[in-house]
């Protein structure tokens, strides 16, 4: 039997958090582990993960390193290395997932694939009203809902409305490619692996993708599920982008094309023990 492991970042943002965690308290379909990739955050974010471990019965591993900047792409590598599921799902700490979202990604599952799906943002007003019991019912998900705490009218609805043979149909005719998105993907663990993993020169911006490329010169193919594997994002500040940090990152995808490059040399295989990095394992 295939088992699972869910794995996203984190940094110092509580409530988004934890929104985050209850979402994945009540799918269809659980996880054996969700790995919380921790890019530095302070204490308080430990305790709480404690708490919602006990609260959630979930088994969930907290990987922690010090805070020295934006290490997303270093701190999911190190998630990887302490994740044992034969699959990854990989999601970000801001996005709500909707309670079929894991059984969605193993209905598509299949070998020599990754799956490419998308998010739903929120704006701030409805991003703030979401409960505890909006993401258990599912409410948050409503458009109807949605509608009464801020949201505009938009045709990208139906990404949330959509259901049986309207998903198909929008997943075969979107004209966005199936890439890796570091919000919303899975892949099978030995491929990512086999990739080294991110490339732990990236900072923000496509730095997910960069991956996904490389699966792509492995012989890898794209499934696109964005509109069967929903999932909403959480509105809040990115004060971490900087322009020399998408040209830098834009040159390294550029290299990873041109050479059709499958392995990182600056990946997992690099990782150095490091007295700063904590692995909290639930027992």
């Amino acid at each position: 039997m295939t088992t699972i492991s869910v794995i996203f970042t984190t940094y110092n943002s509580l409530d988004w958090l934890e929104k985050v965690i209850w979402g994945f308290s009540c799918q269809t379909l659980q996880p054996d582990e969700i790995i919380i990739a921790d890019d530095g955050s302070t204490d308080e974010t430990r305790v709480r993960i404690d708490q919602l471990r006990t609260a959630t019965k979930l088994n969930i591993i907290h990987v922690w390193h010090e805070d020295e900047g934006f290490r997303k792409t270093l701190i999911l590598n190190k998630a990887i290395v302490a994740s044992t599921g034969d699959y990854l799902i990989f999601t970000d700490g801001d996005c709500v997932p909707r309670n079929d979202f894991v059984a969605t990604h193993m209905h598509y599952a299949e070998s020599g694939y990754l799956l490419s799906g998308g998010y739903f943002k929120l704006p701030m007003q409805a991003s703030s009203a979401i409960s505890k019991g909006d993401v258990l019912s599912g409410s948050c998900f409503d458009v109807d809902w949605l509608k009464k705490h801020g949201l505009q009218k938009t045709y990208k609805t139906v990404k949330l409305s959509a259901r049986g043979w309207q998903k198909r149909l929008f997943n075969a005719m979107t004209p966005t490619g199936a890439t890796w998105n570091g919000h919303n993907a899975s892949g099978w663990r030995s491929d990512i692996i086999a990739t080294n993993g991110f490339d732990t020169r990236m900072q923000y911006g496509g730095e997910d993708r960069e991956l996904g490329e490389r699966m792509f010169n492995m012989g890898i193919k794209a499934k696109q599920i964005r509109y069967s594997a929903v999932c909403i994002h959480l509105d809040h500040a990115r004060s971490y982008i900087t322009q020399d940090a998408l040209d830098k990152n834009r040159t390294i995808r550029d290299a990873t094309h041109k050479n059709k490059s499958t392995r990182t040399e600056f990946g997992i295989a690099e990782l150095e023990a490091s007295p700063s990095t904590e692995t909290c394992n639930p027992n």
